[in-house]
């Protein structure tokens, strides 16, 4: 993967990854000085919820176009929509005007990795996609290190439009590294499905009305809006993901399938381990970050594991072992909740979640890209994708959902995450039984169209 005719490839697809995951986290630690700045706490959530439906948007637009015109046209594409987001946001003078410009870094994010996907499985080897998603899980560990501690003092020392003007130079480095080897990826020279973008808006909407219901504080407005967007989310999901997904059909459905059921099992757990440590149990900011730190190094180990492993016990073992120890892990943070269990210890199984994240996702990753006809990666990509983003929205919502109620009673967030946590174990096992669908090899070449 670093010879000399992938070198720039490489590196150009690691980088972009890299900006993506830095931009993300370094969001979430700025908000505070930005709400300050901009007023409008009730846009606060939209933020991040605007960035979230323009990916899925981007996942699915890029997919089709991947396969359609090449990777390199899409790629640029994201590439240039994420550019126009941070400058959007980097002069944004209001709430809603950044709430627009992260829709459109969602659109861009969106297209990235779909369009990555679908080149390591066209300019790499067989043997060679497992170590580079075992780099590109690398990729997010420099910026879950030091993302949100250098974006804090960018805010503090300059300001926190420069969390996004500041990333300007690297996206175009990124990008002038990565196109030359994208364009040397023809399109697929036979006759394309429709675009379904129809379909992608109608996910995108359902999921809104899912976020905003949730989001909304008011219980009944909750379920006014939830049920039909969840409805319109999952009908629409359905038309855009490959026949029998919903059903865990063995082959490419069931590992697209599985994914949605992985992240919506860790991070619906993850995005409340924060509080489980400060609010909860009452330690400093810092030391809940320590969990987050451990679970995304895990997570790297993880992936190096599977690189090695794969081609050697087949994908199918990988991610039922990868299940099993995510069952440990949201076990162990919710252990977390009760005063008898020492912080260091739960920070360490925590880790095992991470760990069980590390050997699961990649596999799953390859499956679909080994099992997808030639010429169709763009939409396998985009509907392990699509699975992926709304496993991380539901599973986070689900969570979310629960503290808001417990809140609204004046309950303790402790009386939510002690229901929330074992619905997420319950998941995880489902994933386990599930993980019996995944191939249990790998073929060594990708099929024909069928």
């Amino acid at each position: 993967m670093w010879a000399p005719e992938r070198r720039a490839l490489t590196t150009g697809l690691v980088l972009t990854i890299t900006l993506v995951a830095f931009e993300a986290l370094a969001v979430s630690t700025v908000m505070p000085e930005v709400q300050a700045d901009l007023r409008g706490l009730a846009w606060y959530g939209w933020v991040f919820s605007g960035f979230f439906l323009g990916q899925l948007l981007g996942i699915v637009m890029a997919g089709h176009e991947a396969d359609r015109r090449g990777p390199a046209v899409p790629f640029a594409i994201g590439l240039a929509l994420f550019v126009v987001g941070l400058l959007v946001g980097g002069f944004a003078v209001s709430m809603p005007m950044l709430v627009l410009g992260r829709v459109v870094q969602g659109l861009g994010a969106g297209a990235i990795p779909a369009t990555a996907y679908v080149t390591v499985g066209r300019a790499y080897a067989p043997e060679l996609q497992p170590r580079v998603f075992a780099v590109f899980s690398t990729a997010w560990v420099v910026p879950g290190l030091i993302g949100p501690a250098l974006s804090g003092a960018i805010a503090e020392q300059l300001s926190w439009r420069w969390v996004f003007l500041g990333l300007l130079p690297l996206v175009a480095l990124a990008g002038a590294m990565a196109l030359p080897g994208l364009h040397a990826l023809p399109p697929v020279q036979r006759e394309m499905e429709r675009p379904r973008y129809g379909t992608a808006l109608a996910v995108t909407a359902g999921a809104g009305l899912v976020l905003g219901g949730i989001g909304s504080g008011d219980v009944l407005l909750a379920v006014v809006l939830a049920i039909p967007g969840g409805v319109l989310a999952t009908r629409a999901f359905m038309r855009l993901v490959p026949i029998g997904t919903m059903r865990f059909t063995p082959g490419l459905p069931a590992a697209i399938a599985a994914r949605g059921v992985l992240t919506f099992a860790f991070f619906g757990a993850d995005a409340y381990v924060s509080l489980t440590f400060v609010d909860v149990r009452g330690t400093r900011p810092w030391i809940a970050g320590l969990g987050l730190t451990a679970a995304t190094l895990a997570w790297t180990a993880g992936a190096w594991i599977q690189e090695r492993r794969v081609r050697v016990v087949g994908p199918r073992r990988l991610v039922r072992q990868g299940f099993a120890l995510l069952v440990v892990g949201i076990a162990g943070i919710f252990a977390a909740l009760f005063s008898a269990v020492p912080i260091p210890v739960a920070i360490a199984i925590w880790g095992v979640a991470g760990l069980g994240m590390g050997l699961a996702y990649a596999p799953l990753s390859l499956t679909v890209l080994a099992f997808a006809a030639r010429g169709e990666e763009g939409s396998a990509a985009a509907s392990l994708q699509l699975s992926d983003v709304l496993g991380v929205a539901l599973g986070t919502g689900a969570t979310g959902a629960a503290v808001a109620v417990a809140d609204a009673l004046d309950r303790d967030p402790r009386a939510a995450l002690l229901v929330a946590f074992p619905v997420m174990a319950v998941v995880a096992v489902l994933g386990v039984l599930a993980a019996r669908r995944i191939p249990a090899r790998l073929p060594d070449r990708v099929p024909e169209v069928r």
